[in-house]
């Protein structure tokens, strides 16, 4: 495999998106721990016990909600963010500049055949996270609840992923492709001084 350079479009793009992925994941993240409706509504029942108030069970996870609404709000923002942005990566190529990893190619080593196709399944998880959950939000809600039961899968792709892409980057960076960092995060390859 080739080391190539990285243009700023692919540089923005990809940092773009990760980022956008990364901040998506804390919000799940939270919202599975800390910001979880039974963990808010334990503190604040053992809260109100202390000052002998009490709630109902079913006040508790309302509050509870309203309480992490906004953290969750940044999911949704974050969501159309990485909308827009999984938009014009696929719109890029036919202009020219970005292109598709074809896994079909059969000059492809399999080591490149490798890649390519974790690259398609990862952009087909996304595109199907993408959609779900936007019919979540803007879509008919007969489909909401199993819209929501597939959208709730991406966490297993995605973070799939995240562990072989950067295992797959620390092995080339240590190994056949030296550099891979520095020319993601600055186009070219650093080079030591003499």
């Amino acid at each position: 495999m080739e080391n190539k350079d990285y243009t700023i479009i692919y540089r923005i793009m990809h940092w773009a998106i990760a980022i956008s992925m990364i901040f998506l994941l804390l919000t799940i993240f939270l919202r599975l721990t800390w910001m979880n409706r039974e963990h808010i509504a334990d503190i604040i029942q053992s809260y109100l016990a202390t000052t002998n108030q009490s709630l109902s069970g079913e006040e508790l996870i309302v509050l509870s909600k309203q309480i992490r609404k906004p953290m969750w709000e940044w999911h949704i923002y974050l969501g159309y963010v990485l909308t827009g942005l999984f938009c014009i990566r696929l719109a890029l190529p036919f202009f020219d500049k970005m292109k598709f990893s074809n896994p079909f190619n059969k000059q492809l080593v399999l080591k490149e055949k490798f890649q390519y196709w974790v690259y398609l399944v990862f952009n087909t998880g996304v595109a199907i996270s993408l959609v779900t959950g936007l019919i979540i939000k803007f879509g008919p809600k007969t489909l909401k609840s199993t819209m929501e039961e597939i959208h709730v899968l991406s966490i297993y792709y995605l973070i799939t992923f995240l562990i072989i892409h950067f295992g797959g980057v620390l092995l080339a960076e240590f190994t056949t492709q030296h550099g891979i960092i520095s020319r993601i995060i600055s186009g070219t390859k650093l080079t030591k001084k003499e």
